[in-house]
């Protein structure tokens, strides 16, 4: 006599929140290279609490350092994923970014860009904000 098959009927879990921004970080690279933009680092952080953390930072073909903030969303019914970068969010984006720069010799032009990644669709915000005032 064989052992019996159990059936389950399980389904693959699904992905957590952290496998499904790295997928949009994916796509937004792959966008970004595309465009001609050059990866210099992907999750740059600085050191210690309260730092920030950068997604990509790039460097575009006429010589500006870029730095990415990814965001996704599954709607836009809270306002989108291009809306949920908050004022505090942009200030951590800056201090990691002063923090980055600080290692270069001379200092590029500098831009911040989000690259919304929302129900299939890749949108990208260059100049989405500035450091002004931080």
């Amino acid at each position: 006599m064989g052992i019996p098959l159990v059936k389950t009927d399980k389904a693959a879990p699904s992905p957590s929140t952290k496998q499904l921004g790295d997928q949009a970080e994916d796509l937004a690279l792959a966008h970004l290279q595309r465009a001609g933009l050059r990866l210099l680092a992907r999750n740059y952080r600085t050191p210690g609490r309260g730092g920030g953390e950068i997604d990509l930072i790039m460097r575009a073909p006429d010589g500006t350092c870029v730095f990415v903030e990814v965001r996704r969303r599954a709607s836009s019914s809270h306002g989108g994923a291009a809306a949920s970068v908050s004022w505090t969010k942009q200030k951590r984006i800056v201090f990691a970014a002063r923090h980055y720069l600080m290692r270069l010799g001379a200092l590029p032009p500098c831009r911040f860009d989000v690259v919304a990644v929302q129900a299939g669709t890749i949108e990208w915000l260059a100049g989405a904000f500035d450091a002004g005032g931080m």
